[in-house]
């Protein structure tokens, strides 16, 4: 096969511990046309991260020695920007607000079936959008074809829900925006009252946007939400 088009395959990380549920999945996903690396542990999987740099890693929240959870959280507290997808037993608010607030982009619920899986896979690993539009705010920018942000000339990578989030706010500048209205329109879940993940989220965004800058762009609107305006 072409060096080229090895290369063209995207690349999933499998962290499962359960070698049954490993075999199955590693299987439908090849047969989908993806490149496949496993891990049974989250050390594993860590380093797995930083040889091969997937597109897509998927993870079992029933790990050995530590969860699901917190090997996303490591992932993210390490600045990995492909998406997560976390593979969970049980379906509860709390469940589904624990998967997202350690920074998994989605979640599937076991058992499911092969057609159901991977179109969730599909969404995550389709290509990108081609446009070459960019938003812009103050000395902020969105490039929405690269999925990229750029302020003072340095440029910042995003996860998915980061960019998501991101392009949210910059297409309704200096609109104070309710915290319903964000989840409505970021997460599609009503988890009003009941999640901080979009505090979670506007704290990643500012660590990587702000870190450098005295102007702070995402602004707090106290009882409310966010707006993105100038200091």
């Amino acid at each position: 096969m072409d060096s080229n088009a090895i290369d063209a395959v995207p690349q999933v990380l499998l962290i499962c511990a359960n070698a049954d549920l490993t075999d199955r999945l590693s299987h439908d996903l090849v047969e989908a046309g993806y490149g496949v690396s496993t891990a049974t542990t989250g050390k594993q999987g860590m380093a797995q991260a930083q040889r091969s740099r997937p597109a897509l890693i998927i993870i079992d929240r029933l790990l050995e020695g530590e969860s699901g959870l917190a090997v996303c959280q490591k992932l993210r507290s390490e600045q990995f920007c492909m998406p997560l997808l976390m593979l969970m037993a049980r379906d509860t608010l709390d469940d589904r607000i624990a998967c997202l607030e350690a920074g998994a982009d989605d979640y599937c619920l076991k058992p499911f079936q092969a057609d159901a899986f991977l179109k969730i896979v599909q969404i995550y690993l389709q290509p990108g959008d081609t446009t070459a539009e960019q938003l812009r705010f103050a000395d902020l920018t969105l490039d929405v074809g690269t999925r990229t942000a750029s302020r003072n000339n340095r440029l910042i990578e995003l996860t998915t829900k980061e960019f998501e989030l991101l392009r949210y706010l910059m297409e309704h500048p200096r609109e104070v925006l309710a915290r319903e209205q964000i989840l409505e329109n970021v997460w599609g879940y009503d988890f009003v009252g009941a999640s901080n993940v979009i505090e979670v989220y506007v704290r990643y965004l500012r660590l990587k946007i702000d870190s450098d800058n005295d102007k702070r762009l995402i602004q707090t609107v106290r009882g409310v939400g966010y707006v993105l305006r100038e200091s």
